[in-house]
């Protein structure tokens, strides 16, 4: 008999890769969407005849309750949240109403309708922000930077206090960024791609960036959801990170894109205050060794491989080639 998955956030890039990848293990898989005048199913039109799509809300505890006794599922990945970080300094409450709150009421109503399900919380490397040490693991202490990064504190320590008070099986992936050709436009990183793709096409002259000098820790979200799938397998729940261990810079992100079209970046890229964070986080740099350990994870996409299929792709999308 096929596992049963539901993906909260289906519609967003981790939940279309991570769909992917269980409908091509055999399982059924539901995925939760909000109710919205316009529909945004970009990312899974090419799975839509495959998946089930059920209405439901984070914000509406009896909603989540409604689809959970739908779906019956063996496993549930929380992917949906207020997830662009500049968003949650000018809608704070709502950001916790979702990002943190939201966790809880899932829970909540997993410990009612199928406490035999296994849970997944999608944390984030952002909730190091100005961070203890370098690099982070499992037990670097927090400290969040924004509005967003406080929300995904909470929902961490919420999936970690569910587990040790009810019994649980709730892990929480820490994962750091994660990019892909599917991810949304407002992303520095699908930002620069899209840019130089129109810069390539004449379709623009020039692309404006915030902190040219911010460090990330930069992987493939493909490779990402099989290390949150590879959570649930485990005979025991416990909270990973899930990083390459690479560190690089906006900067770097910039030159190796440009010079992938046949470009120079620092022709065409300029700072711009406007896009500068409130409280910065300079340099995130996550250790998975014990994901590689423990779950036998490793990357297979570097930072280059990348950065060139995210060029590749937006310079396809502009040109109109086919499967663009």
């Amino acid at each position: 008999m096929s596992k049963r998955a539901l993906i909260t956030g289906v519609t967003g890039q981790d939940g279309s890769y991570l769909a992917e990848l269980l409908l091509s293990k055999g399982y059924e898989v539901a995925g939760m969407v909000r109710r919205a005048s316009t529909e945004n199913f970009e990312r899974i039109e090419h799975l839509r005849d495959r998946l089930t799509l059920l209405q439901g809300d984070l914000l509406d505890p009896f909603s989540l309750i409604r689809v959970l006794e739908q779906t019956r599922p063996d496993e549930i990945y929380n992917l949906a949240a207020m997830s662009f970080v500049p968003t949650s300094w000018s809608q704070p409450t709502l950001t916790g109403e979702f990002t943190a709150l939201g966790v809880t009421r899932l829970l909540d109503a997993v410990r009612l309708v199928c406490p035999k399900s296994r849970f997944y919380q999608a944390s984030s490397s952002e909730q190091y922000g100005k961070v203890r040490e370098v690099p982070q693991t499992e037990l670097t202490p927090f400290y969040p930077r924004s509005p967003y990064a406080v929300a995904k504190v909470y929902g961490h320590y919420i999936t970690v206090n569910y587990r040790e008070s009810y019994g649980l099986f709730a892990v929480s992936g820490i994962l750091f960024n994660h990019e892909s050709p599917r991810r949304g436009l407002e992303f520095v990183t699908r930002k620069i791609t899209d840019g130089v793709a129109r810069i390539k096409r004449g379709l623009a002259k020039d692309l404006k960036l915030g902190n040219l000098d911010s460090c990330r820790d930069w992987g493939f979200a493909g490779d990402y959801v099989r290390a949150m799938w590879l959570m649930l397998q485990q005979p025991r729940a416990d909270d990973y990170v899930i990083a390459t261990g690479e560190s690089h810079s906006v900067r770097e992100f910039c030159e190796i894109a440009f010079a992938r079209a046949g470009l120079d970046w620092a022709a065409h890229v300029a700072t711009d205050p406007r896009y500068m964070r409130p409280a910065e986080v300079d340099h995130l740099i996550g250790n998975p060794a014990k994901a590689r350990a423990a779950l036998g994870w490793t990357p297979e996409v570097d930072f280059r491989g990348l950065v060139g299929m995210m060029v590749d792709a937006d310079i396809a999308r502009l040109s109109g080639a086919p499967g663009a």
